[in-house]
């Protein structure tokens, strides 16, 4: 099946963020490579800026399409009302066969990224195309599969931050050892 035919996607809102105000204004800049949200935002649009058509809903699926960072991460109403810059395309699911998070895997997957980027057009500002996001094609595994393709991929991801943290032991542990060494021989003299 094509986006196209799970879902409806339309483009982020081109706003100019100011102090304060009443929604929050999304812009790639607020998250890292991965998709993950960078700090807590706060609101930085007046309301009246944006209509309803426009205000995120817990399961958007946000897709950064510009530039060189293209990931898709998953709103979750945890901030004030929000909406998305024209840095996004929002992806709404208008089905319950594909969960919103396994369409955020689904775009974030190395194989999917390659495909996007090598249809991506521009020579400055590189971007993905709406049409180009409607025809990729999205496979259908089950909502079980899908939720045990998630499982698996937070298992993996959980497996990396412990490697990173053992890493990370392993070197002050052997610097700790260095450090002793010196300490030892410097006492010597």
């Amino acid at each position: 099946m094509l986006i196209r035919d799970i879902a409806k996607i339309q483009t982020g809102i081109l706003a100019k963020p100011e102090a304060a105000g009443d929604v929050v204004y999304l812009q790639a800049k607020h998250f890292d490579e991965n998709g993950k949200l960078q700090s807590a935002l706060k609101p930085d649009l007046k309301a009246g800026y944006s209509s309803k058509k426009h205000l995120l809903k817990h399961g958007d699926v946000l897709f950064a399409a510009k530039g060189s960072k293209n990931f898709a991460t998953c709103y979750e109403n945890e901030n004030a009302p929000a909406v998305a810059s024209t840095s996004f395309f929002v992806i709404r699911l208008v089905t319950d066969t594909i969960l919103p998070k396994f369409l955020v895997w689904y775009l974030n997957y190395s194989k999917t990224q390659r495909f996007l980027k090598a249809n991506a057009a521009g020579t400055s500002m590189v971007s993905i195309s709406k049409s180009v996001l409607e025809d990729l094609e999205i496979p259908g595994p089950t909502i079980e599969e899908q939720q045990l393709i998630l499982q698996i991929t937070d298992l993996q991801n959980q497996e990396k931050q412990l490697r990173k943290q053992i890493n990370l032991l392993h070197e002050k542990r052997v610097q700790h050892s260095i450090e002793k060494l010196i300490r030892q021989s410097a006492s010597i003299f």
